[in-house]
């Protein structure tokens, strides 16, 4: 099973690629992959089995993997059904079609994200895979992402589905934290009674309902016909929607008897079939009739899956094979149609029988299986499901004879709708020559009509196979109590079944040739509402509700947004005090040293300095003294990392500010009234007195000895180091770290999105990307410059005025104006900065070029040393990071944006990219070892010259985070630096 989740994997990154190379025909190379998978599945199918990985067993989310005989059943339809669907798209696409490759790589990930989800046991690990196929469905309906209709389709699909997700997360979670663990096996071995117990499965199949397009969110699916043929195939026929049919019929076992079970998925399965089979009927695109058809037969598989026994069960399944089958290649027909005709409108068709035989027999054998004719396994489903309807141990019941009704009433729109599609598509109609869109046809080639055909003979073969199909499904089947069908049920059904059989036959011709007086019993509205307009009214009022709070609580002004925050801060614990029965006493012994309390007033007076000073400038340097100071603190109280990291931020910090306040004047606007700053002033007062309450609350509140006593020796334990602060980072607590450094790249990419309004640049200008204002080369001038610099001129040789000689290059422009004069290139030897040549001598300081030269590659070592040693001592990858990263800060003051890009000649994107990749690809490895993911392991070996070396794998995370840090930077100085200075400099000239 994990080779088949590797493969589509690997396969769904290769796919560009693949295009690119091979163009349509790729295909046909990728559909190897799901074929293989279905081989295997065909291979393992009486071997159940599990596999077990361990990933993150404190947040009980381990990779259980389970395979039995309703995973092997789903199995084959997915994979099965997924390779065919793609070898069909090698045909299907025009060989120019656009972004194939990313539709391609969608594909083969949505075939592996729904195998993940029917082999997952464990049930956070198939929500994950849940909402994958969420996502990539998006992504493939609105393939035509120019189109209006396709992004409001894929949104619509998204925010239904996605709404319907959230839900079923919150009944896993509830039911995990019940049972004490989640895995599905667990559950059904155990289901938790109770009304909590209803409610999580309420939200569970509120996600399963809303997945598989049930009423009363069903609307999506029909939207989504807007997406390319091979999708509706697979995702809305053969696999997405059938994800909430197998978790139901996963869940059926268990909570067939639980009080909402059946009043909520027969009340809305039956409802789905009935509603969506009669408007089925006023459908004139033969994409929309088998649209609508989907949701009448899901809610039959519904019905069947969810009613509890053992014979609804096997027709349950049956049918989900047969629907597979007929549904998929009826999709793939239309696709072909489309393509060759130019239009699915059955206003437009006719002929198409003649002109096109061979499609014409593949769509009316699928078509006789979803109609339930004989002997194609439709038939032998539906006859299984009448006789389960019928059947009882005692009485019959209300909701039996009900729901008996409810599915042979939309068994009769089955028939009509299917004869409307049959007779819409390659009927006749009485004219004896073909459409136009028929007569200028282009006749499918033998590959375009391979996948149809396949599906729709294997769904006439299957109808003389029931027999072994039943002993696969047995499995399945054994887990419900025998009732009348015995211990060996069987495929077919009683006389009574029969006889409902072909009424619902008879009544379905009779419906379809009545068609022209059935139109006129069309409801205006529809009955029970318009779920579209209820979905655009929702969409509305959720627009119009956050427009008025922000309207509130966001009014363009960053004080007042500050304002709100911390208002909020102050009122919510101010009410939770009040309603505390008893305050913390105040903690007892001295304050603190006389240092402590010294930094403590010198922070204070720089805070106070901040809220009266104008000066912006001065006001930063205020703010980075409390940064300063509070490095301070932490160095007092023996946390050297802590202060180490400090320092560097607060450092870091303090250029941002600098670089910022380039754009913005020297002083702000002048003070607002008093009652503005009354209000400032007690936020402010309030803000820190409420942390200080709730400080004591929180230490007085403590009735345990901390964690914080038991770090050092876990640290050394199990992370095998001396930095507490550094292992627990990287080890301890890395997914906290593996999602902040996540944070850490969203940020970096917001404020370039801020500078670069229109398109994001790569690295920061070269030396060779300056504008050259005369014929001369740039990079000559330079290299002249360079040559003259190292002349070495006699001191009673130099002129005694300040005019330059004739050599000099004239200073005819800005840019030149930048290039040194002979008199300042004769005193200097060698080229300090190479990016500072560009600069104006005016904004040239030669003593912090010489510095930051010399400095330059002793800070990039020490942020090695902290890299390194940081497991043991102060530093870490974090750390490190900032120092690299204020080493290039240092030479971007010095030397201007041309020396930052000669400092760094990579994007800042691509080492972001490299950092979170590496951090990620460490956390992930573990789980190639068998380990849970984030393990570390220690390594000894022995070094020549160095002897005995440790290597703590968590390194390697470290390593991520220190990349990702310094790309942090470079972005940061790229957009604040480099790209500010380039507007500065146009808007001066």
């Amino acid at each position: 099973m994990i080779a088949v989740l590797v493969a589509h994997a690997l396969a769904a990154l290769i796919a560009p690629l693949l295009v690119r190379i091979l163009g349509r025909n790729a295909f046909l190379v990728l559909a190897v992959v799901p074929f293989g998978g279905f081989l295997w599945t065909l291979a393992h199918f009486s071997d159940p089995h599990r596999i077990s990985i361990p990933w993150a067993p404190e947040l009980g989310m381990d990779i259980e993997l389970w395979f039995d005989g309703l995973t092997a059943i789903m199995s084959c339809i997915i994979l099965g059904v997924g390779a065919l669907v793609l070898v069909y798209c090698a045909r299907y696409f025009p060989p120019n079609a656009i972004r194939l490759g990313s539709f391609a790589a969608y594909l083969v990930a949505f075939a592996g994200a729904m195998f993940g989800i029917v082999t997952s046991d464990n049930m956070l690990v198939l929500f994950i895979f849940w909402e994958a196929t969420t996502v990539l469905s998006f992504l493939l309906i609105g393939y035509k992402a120019e189109k209006q209709v396709s992004r409001r389709a894929a949104t619509k699909a998204l925010l239904v589905t996605t709404f319907g997700g959230l839900a079923m997360l919150v009944g896993i979670i509830i039911f995990g934290q019940m049972t004490g663990s989640y895995l599905m096996s667990d559950l059904l071995a155990s289901p938790p009674q109770g009304m909590l117990a209803d409610v999580a499965l309420v939200l569970i199949l509120v996600g399963a309902l809303s997945k598989s397009a049930i009423v009363p969110l069903h609307f999506w699916l029909p939207a989504a016909m807007a997406a390319p043929t091979p999708v509706s195939a697979y995702l809305h026929a053969a696999a997405m929607v059938k994800a909430g049919v197998f978790l139901v019929a996963r869940l059926s076992p268990a909570f067939a008897d639980a009080s909402p079970w059946r009043l909520v998925i027969i009340t809305l399965g039956a409802l789905s079939m009935v509603l969506a089979g009669w408007r089925a009927l006023r459908e004139f695109d033969l994409k929309l009739i088998l649209a609508f058809g989907t949701v009448s037969q899901l809610g039959f598989l519904m019905v069947l899956v969810g009613i509890g026994t053992r014979h609804a069960a096997l027709a349950g399944i049956g049918l989900v094979i047969a629907h597979a089958l007929f549904k998929g290649t009826l999709f793939l027909v239309v696709g072909i149609i489309d393509r060759a005709t130019g239009t699915r409108d059955v206003r437009k068709l006719w002929g198409l029988g003649r002109r096109a035989p061979v499609l014409a027999a593949i769509s009316i054998a699928a078509a006789a299986s979803m109609a339930g004719l004989p002997p194609f396994l439709g038939f032998y489903g539906k006859e299984t499901a009448f006789t389960a309807l019928s059947e009882s141990d005692g009485p019959f019941q209300g909701w039996q004879i009900a729901t008996l009704i409810a599915i042979v009433l939309g068994s009769v729109f089955t028939v009509a709708y299917t004869l409307r599609f049959v007779s819409g598509a390659f009927a006749g109609k009485g004219k004896p020559e073909p459409s136009q869109a028929v007569s200028e046809m282009t006749p499918p080639g033998g590959l375009f009509l391979t996948s149809p055909a396949i599906l729709s003979v294997s769904g006439l073969a299957a109808g003389f196979l029931t027999v072994p199909l039943v002993d696969w499904m047995l499995p399945y089947v054994d887990l419900f109590p025998v009732g009348l069908e015995g211990e060996h049920p069987h495929l077919g059904g009683s006389k009574l079944a029969l006889a409902l059989s072909a009424f619902a036959i008879i009544a379905g011709i009779v419906v379809f040739l009545a068609h022209r007086t059935v139109s006129k019993l069309r409801f205006s509205t529809p009955p029970l509402g318009n779920a579209d307009r209820v979905y655009d009214a929702t969409l509305r009022i959720a627009d119009l509700l956050s427009q008025r709070v922000t309207s509130v609580t966001q009014r363009g002004s960053l004080q007042f947004t500050q304002a709100i925050i911390l208002a909020t801060l102050i009122a919510l614990p101010s009410l939770a005090l009040l309603l505390w029965p008893e305050w913390p006493s105040l903690p007892s012994g001295p304050p603190g040293s006389v240092l402590q309390l010294a930094v403590g007033g010198i922070m204070v007076a720089a805070a106070i300095g901040v809220t009266v000073l104008r000066n912006r400038l001065a006001a930063v340097l205020l703010i980075g003294v409390t940064g300063y100071g509070t490095a301070v603190i932490f160095a007092l109280h023996g946390a050297p990392d802590l202060a180490l990291t400090q320092v560097v931020v607060e450092t870091l910090t303090l250029v941002i500010f600098i670089l910022l306040l380039r754009k913005l004047p020297a002083e702000p606007h002048p003070y607002r009234p008093m009652g503005h700053r009354a209000i400032r002033a007690a936020l402010g007062f309030g803000s820190g007195v409420m942390v200080v309450i709730v400080g004591l609350f929180a230490v007085s509140a403590r009735s345990a000895q901390p964690v914080s006593a038991f770090l050092p020796d876990l640290a050394y334990s199990e992370g095998s180091g001396a930095n507490v602060v550094n292992v627990v980072l990287v080890d301890i607590r890395a997914w906290d770290t593996l999602g902040e450094i996540s944070v850490l790249l969203v940020a970096a990419t917001g404020v370039a999105s801020l500078i670069f309004r229109h398109r994001r640049y790569g690295s920061a200008p070269r030396v060779a990307d300056a504008p050259v204002p005369s014929q001369q080369p740039l990079e000559a001038s330079v290299t002249a410059a360079v040559e003259r610099r190292q002349e070495v001129v006699a001191p009673d040789q130099r002129p005694d005025d300040d005019t330059p000689d004739d050599s000099t290059p004239e200073m005819a422009s800005p840019e030149m104006a930048a290039m040194p004069t002979r008199r300042h290139l004769e005193y200097t030897e060698i080229v300090w900065l190479r990016g500072s040549e560009l600069r104006n001598p005016r904004n040239r300081s030669f003593i912090l070029e010489v510095t930051t030269r010399l400095l330059f590659p002793a800070m990039m070592v020490l942020s090695l040393y902290f890299l390194f040693a940081g497991h043991n001592a102060p530093g870490g990858g974090f750390a490190g990071g900032l120092v690299a990263g204020l080493a290039l800060v240092l030479r971007y003051l010095a030397g201007g944006r041309y020396e930052l890009g000669e400092s760094v000649r990579v994007d800042a994107g691509k080492i972001l990219g490299f950092g979170l990749a590496l951090a990620a690809g460490t956390a992930m490895a573990s789980i190639l070892f068998g380990a849970p993911a984030l393990s570390s392991a220690t390594m000894y070996f022995d070094v020549p010259l160095f002897g005995e070396v440790k290597l703590v794998t968590a390194l390697f995370f470290d390593i991520g985070v220190y990349f990702l840090v310094i790309g942090l930077v470079v972005d940061v100085l790229r957009s604040l630096g480099a790209r500010l200075d380039s507007r500065i400099e146009v808007a001066r000239q």
